[in-house]
């Protein structure tokens, strides 16, 4: 009598040679425990489940379904598979939003940052009668600039506050940045005496400086390429500093003209004392006083700023003793100690001469006796 265990006839053609055959080292290393049989791809339907018309003995698990072993399989994705598919779905549409902007929009438009050219008016101021002359200590005590600081101490900053798209510190960057302009411009020994440029050269934003290098070696009063619109200097063939101790006297402000460009504005008066420029030694009293009124504009973005640096934008200059028919575009030239106006007006200006006129042309003033000048005459009895 057969085992029902032993199939009859020993065993059939095709199969196997028995457990021997099946345990083969092929199988010897898997291990058939509890995460291997969850981690199978098919599942096994139960026997109640197989029961129904056409079931499969098999189903195929999926990550999307949530079913596992313990658990009968719904049409109703799992709260894990839901927010599986949520997670790729915003991916997806991430992506695709990258793509389209970068398509749209691929770079961000850079703010303008175009400089203006500067523009500058410079008027000479002539004398109302003769030029006193004297020491310099003596002339400055007996004028207006008795009580003006000396040199860069005359320039000071106000209290500094933040507008409304510029930082407290970078409103002090900026009135810094004017103030070493001015004493550069107005104050450097070399600057005044015609010999360096590059003071003031350091100071400005790139795109001035070609304007800049024109001004100072082709200077011209058409309101864009005078070089005493951009610093003070002598004539050396007319005048030196007799005396390296500047009277100065101003105020500086600042304003935000636009989100993203912050502008201050100068007004000063510095006071120099001059002497003839003669190879013999001048006489101590041969001195007199030389007066500039400069009121400047720059302005700063944030790049300007960064790089401690400034964009002059206007500058209008009065300057005098000197005599109106003098181009005041190249150099000051003062009338020195004694003398007086050689000209009643200014130089005559011939509208059908060809080339660029002069745009400071018929611009002239008349330096007030009190400014040092002359001394007031006293009315006869």
């Amino acid at each position: 009598m057969a085992v029902p265990a032993d199939p009859p006839d020993n065993t059939p053609d095709g199969l196997g040679g028995g457990d021997e055959e099946f345990r083969s080292d092929e199988y010897r290393s898997v291990v058939f425990d509890e995460d291997f049989v969850r981690a199978a791809r098919l599942q096994e339907y139960s026997a109640q489940e197989r029961m129904g018309e056409h079931a499969r003995a098999v189903r195929s698990r999926s990550i999307w379904s949530g079913s596992g072993p313990s658990r009968p399989r719904t049409g109703t994705p799992s709260r894990a598979a839901r927010q599986g598919m949520m997670l790729v779905l915003l991916i997806a549409v991430a992506f695709a939003a990258a793509v389209y902007m970068g398509l749209r929009n691929p770079a961000t438009p850079l703010p303008d940052s175009h400089t203006d050219p500067l523009s500058s008016t410079v008027v000479p101021l002539a004398p109302a009668g003769p030029v006193p002359g004297g020491r310099p200590a003596d002339l400055f005590a007996q004028s207006p600039a008795a009580d003006y600081r000396v040199g860069a101490a005359g320039v000071t900053l106000p209290a500094a506050r933040r507008t409304h798209h510029f930082t407290e510190g970078q409103v002090v960057t900026a009135l810094s940045i004017a103030k070493d302009y001015l004493v550069q411009s107005s104050l450097d020994p070399d600057v005044l005496a015609g010999a360096a440029t590059r003071p003031v050269r350091v100071l400005l934003d790139p795109d001035q400086l070609a304007q800049f290098d024109r001004s100072m070696t082709s200077p011209s009063g058409d309101g864009r390429h005078a070089a005493t619109g951009w610093l003070v200097r002598f004539d050396q063939n007319t005048a030196v500093v007799a005396d390296s101790r500047v009277r100065v006297n101003g105020a500086l402000t600042y304003q935000e003209v636009s989100p993203d460009v912050l502008e201050v504005v100068t007004d000063h008066t510095f006071v120099y004392a001059v002497r003839p420029a003669t190879g013999a030694p001048a006489p101590a009293d041969g001195a007199s006083l030389f007066t500039v009124r400069r009121e400047l504009r720059l302005r700063f973005d944030r790049e300007d700023l960064t790089a401690r640096r400034a964009e002059l934008a206007a500058a209008y200059v009065m300057a005098g003793p000197q005599d109106c028919s003098a181009e005041p575009a190249e150099s000051f030239r003062p009338l020195l100690a004694g003398a007086g106006p050689t000209t009643v007006g200014p130089a005559a200006s011939d509208p059908y001469a060809s080339g660029h006129p002069r745009r400071t042309a018929g611009l002239c003033g008349v330096l007030a006796p009190e400014a040092g000048a002359a001394p007031p005459v006293s009315p006869a009895p």
